[in-house]
């Protein structure tokens, strides 16, 4: 659930961006509501680089190191998960419920796999100490037919 190149991204209304910025104790600045205003619209995926042309499509007005701080600050207020396929591909996950994610390494499209849908074996002893915060899985997919 990414977005196409020539796509208009679905948008909140200011105000609803503004409503859950403020319930998770962060501050609307424009910046801030405009990036909300996409990520937040619906249940997707998106990189940086994916948010970043969205919300500068109709005018430049966010920067790179803006998206990035505040993706930053939306993971740590639980606004959204990080999906990290590979070392250099990271998604952003607006769906914070608990699920598990099948990514497509050809097209680089990232599906949400429901968690009733896998079985999860039993976890091995934890170190003393330590709870477990959460078990994600990502099954990576190609075509049988391509090398």
């Amino acid at each position: 659930m990414g977005l196409s190149a020539d796509a208009t991204p679905p948008r909140l209304h200011s105000a609803q961006a503004i409503t859950l910025l403020r319930e998770h104790e962060i501050t609307p600045t424009p910046q801030r509501v405009a990036i909300a205003r996409i990520l937040l619209a619906r249940a997707q995926h998106l990189s940086a680089d994916q948010l970043l042309e969205a919300v500068n499509r109709s005018e430049p007005r966010v920067s790179k190191a803006t998206v990035y701080n505040t993706l930053g600050l939306f993971l740590r207020k639980g606004l959204v998960r990080a999906v990290v396929v590979d070392p250099a591909k990271v998604f952003y996950d607006s769906n914070t419920r608990f699920h598990h994610h099948f990514y497509d390494i050809k097209s680089g499209t990232l599906t949400d796999i429901e968690e009733t849908e896998i079985g999860m074996p039993a976890l091995p002893n934890l170190p003393n100490g330590s709870i477990v915060e959460s078990v994600e899985i990502i099954v990576r997919l190609r075509s049988r037919f391509t090398q």
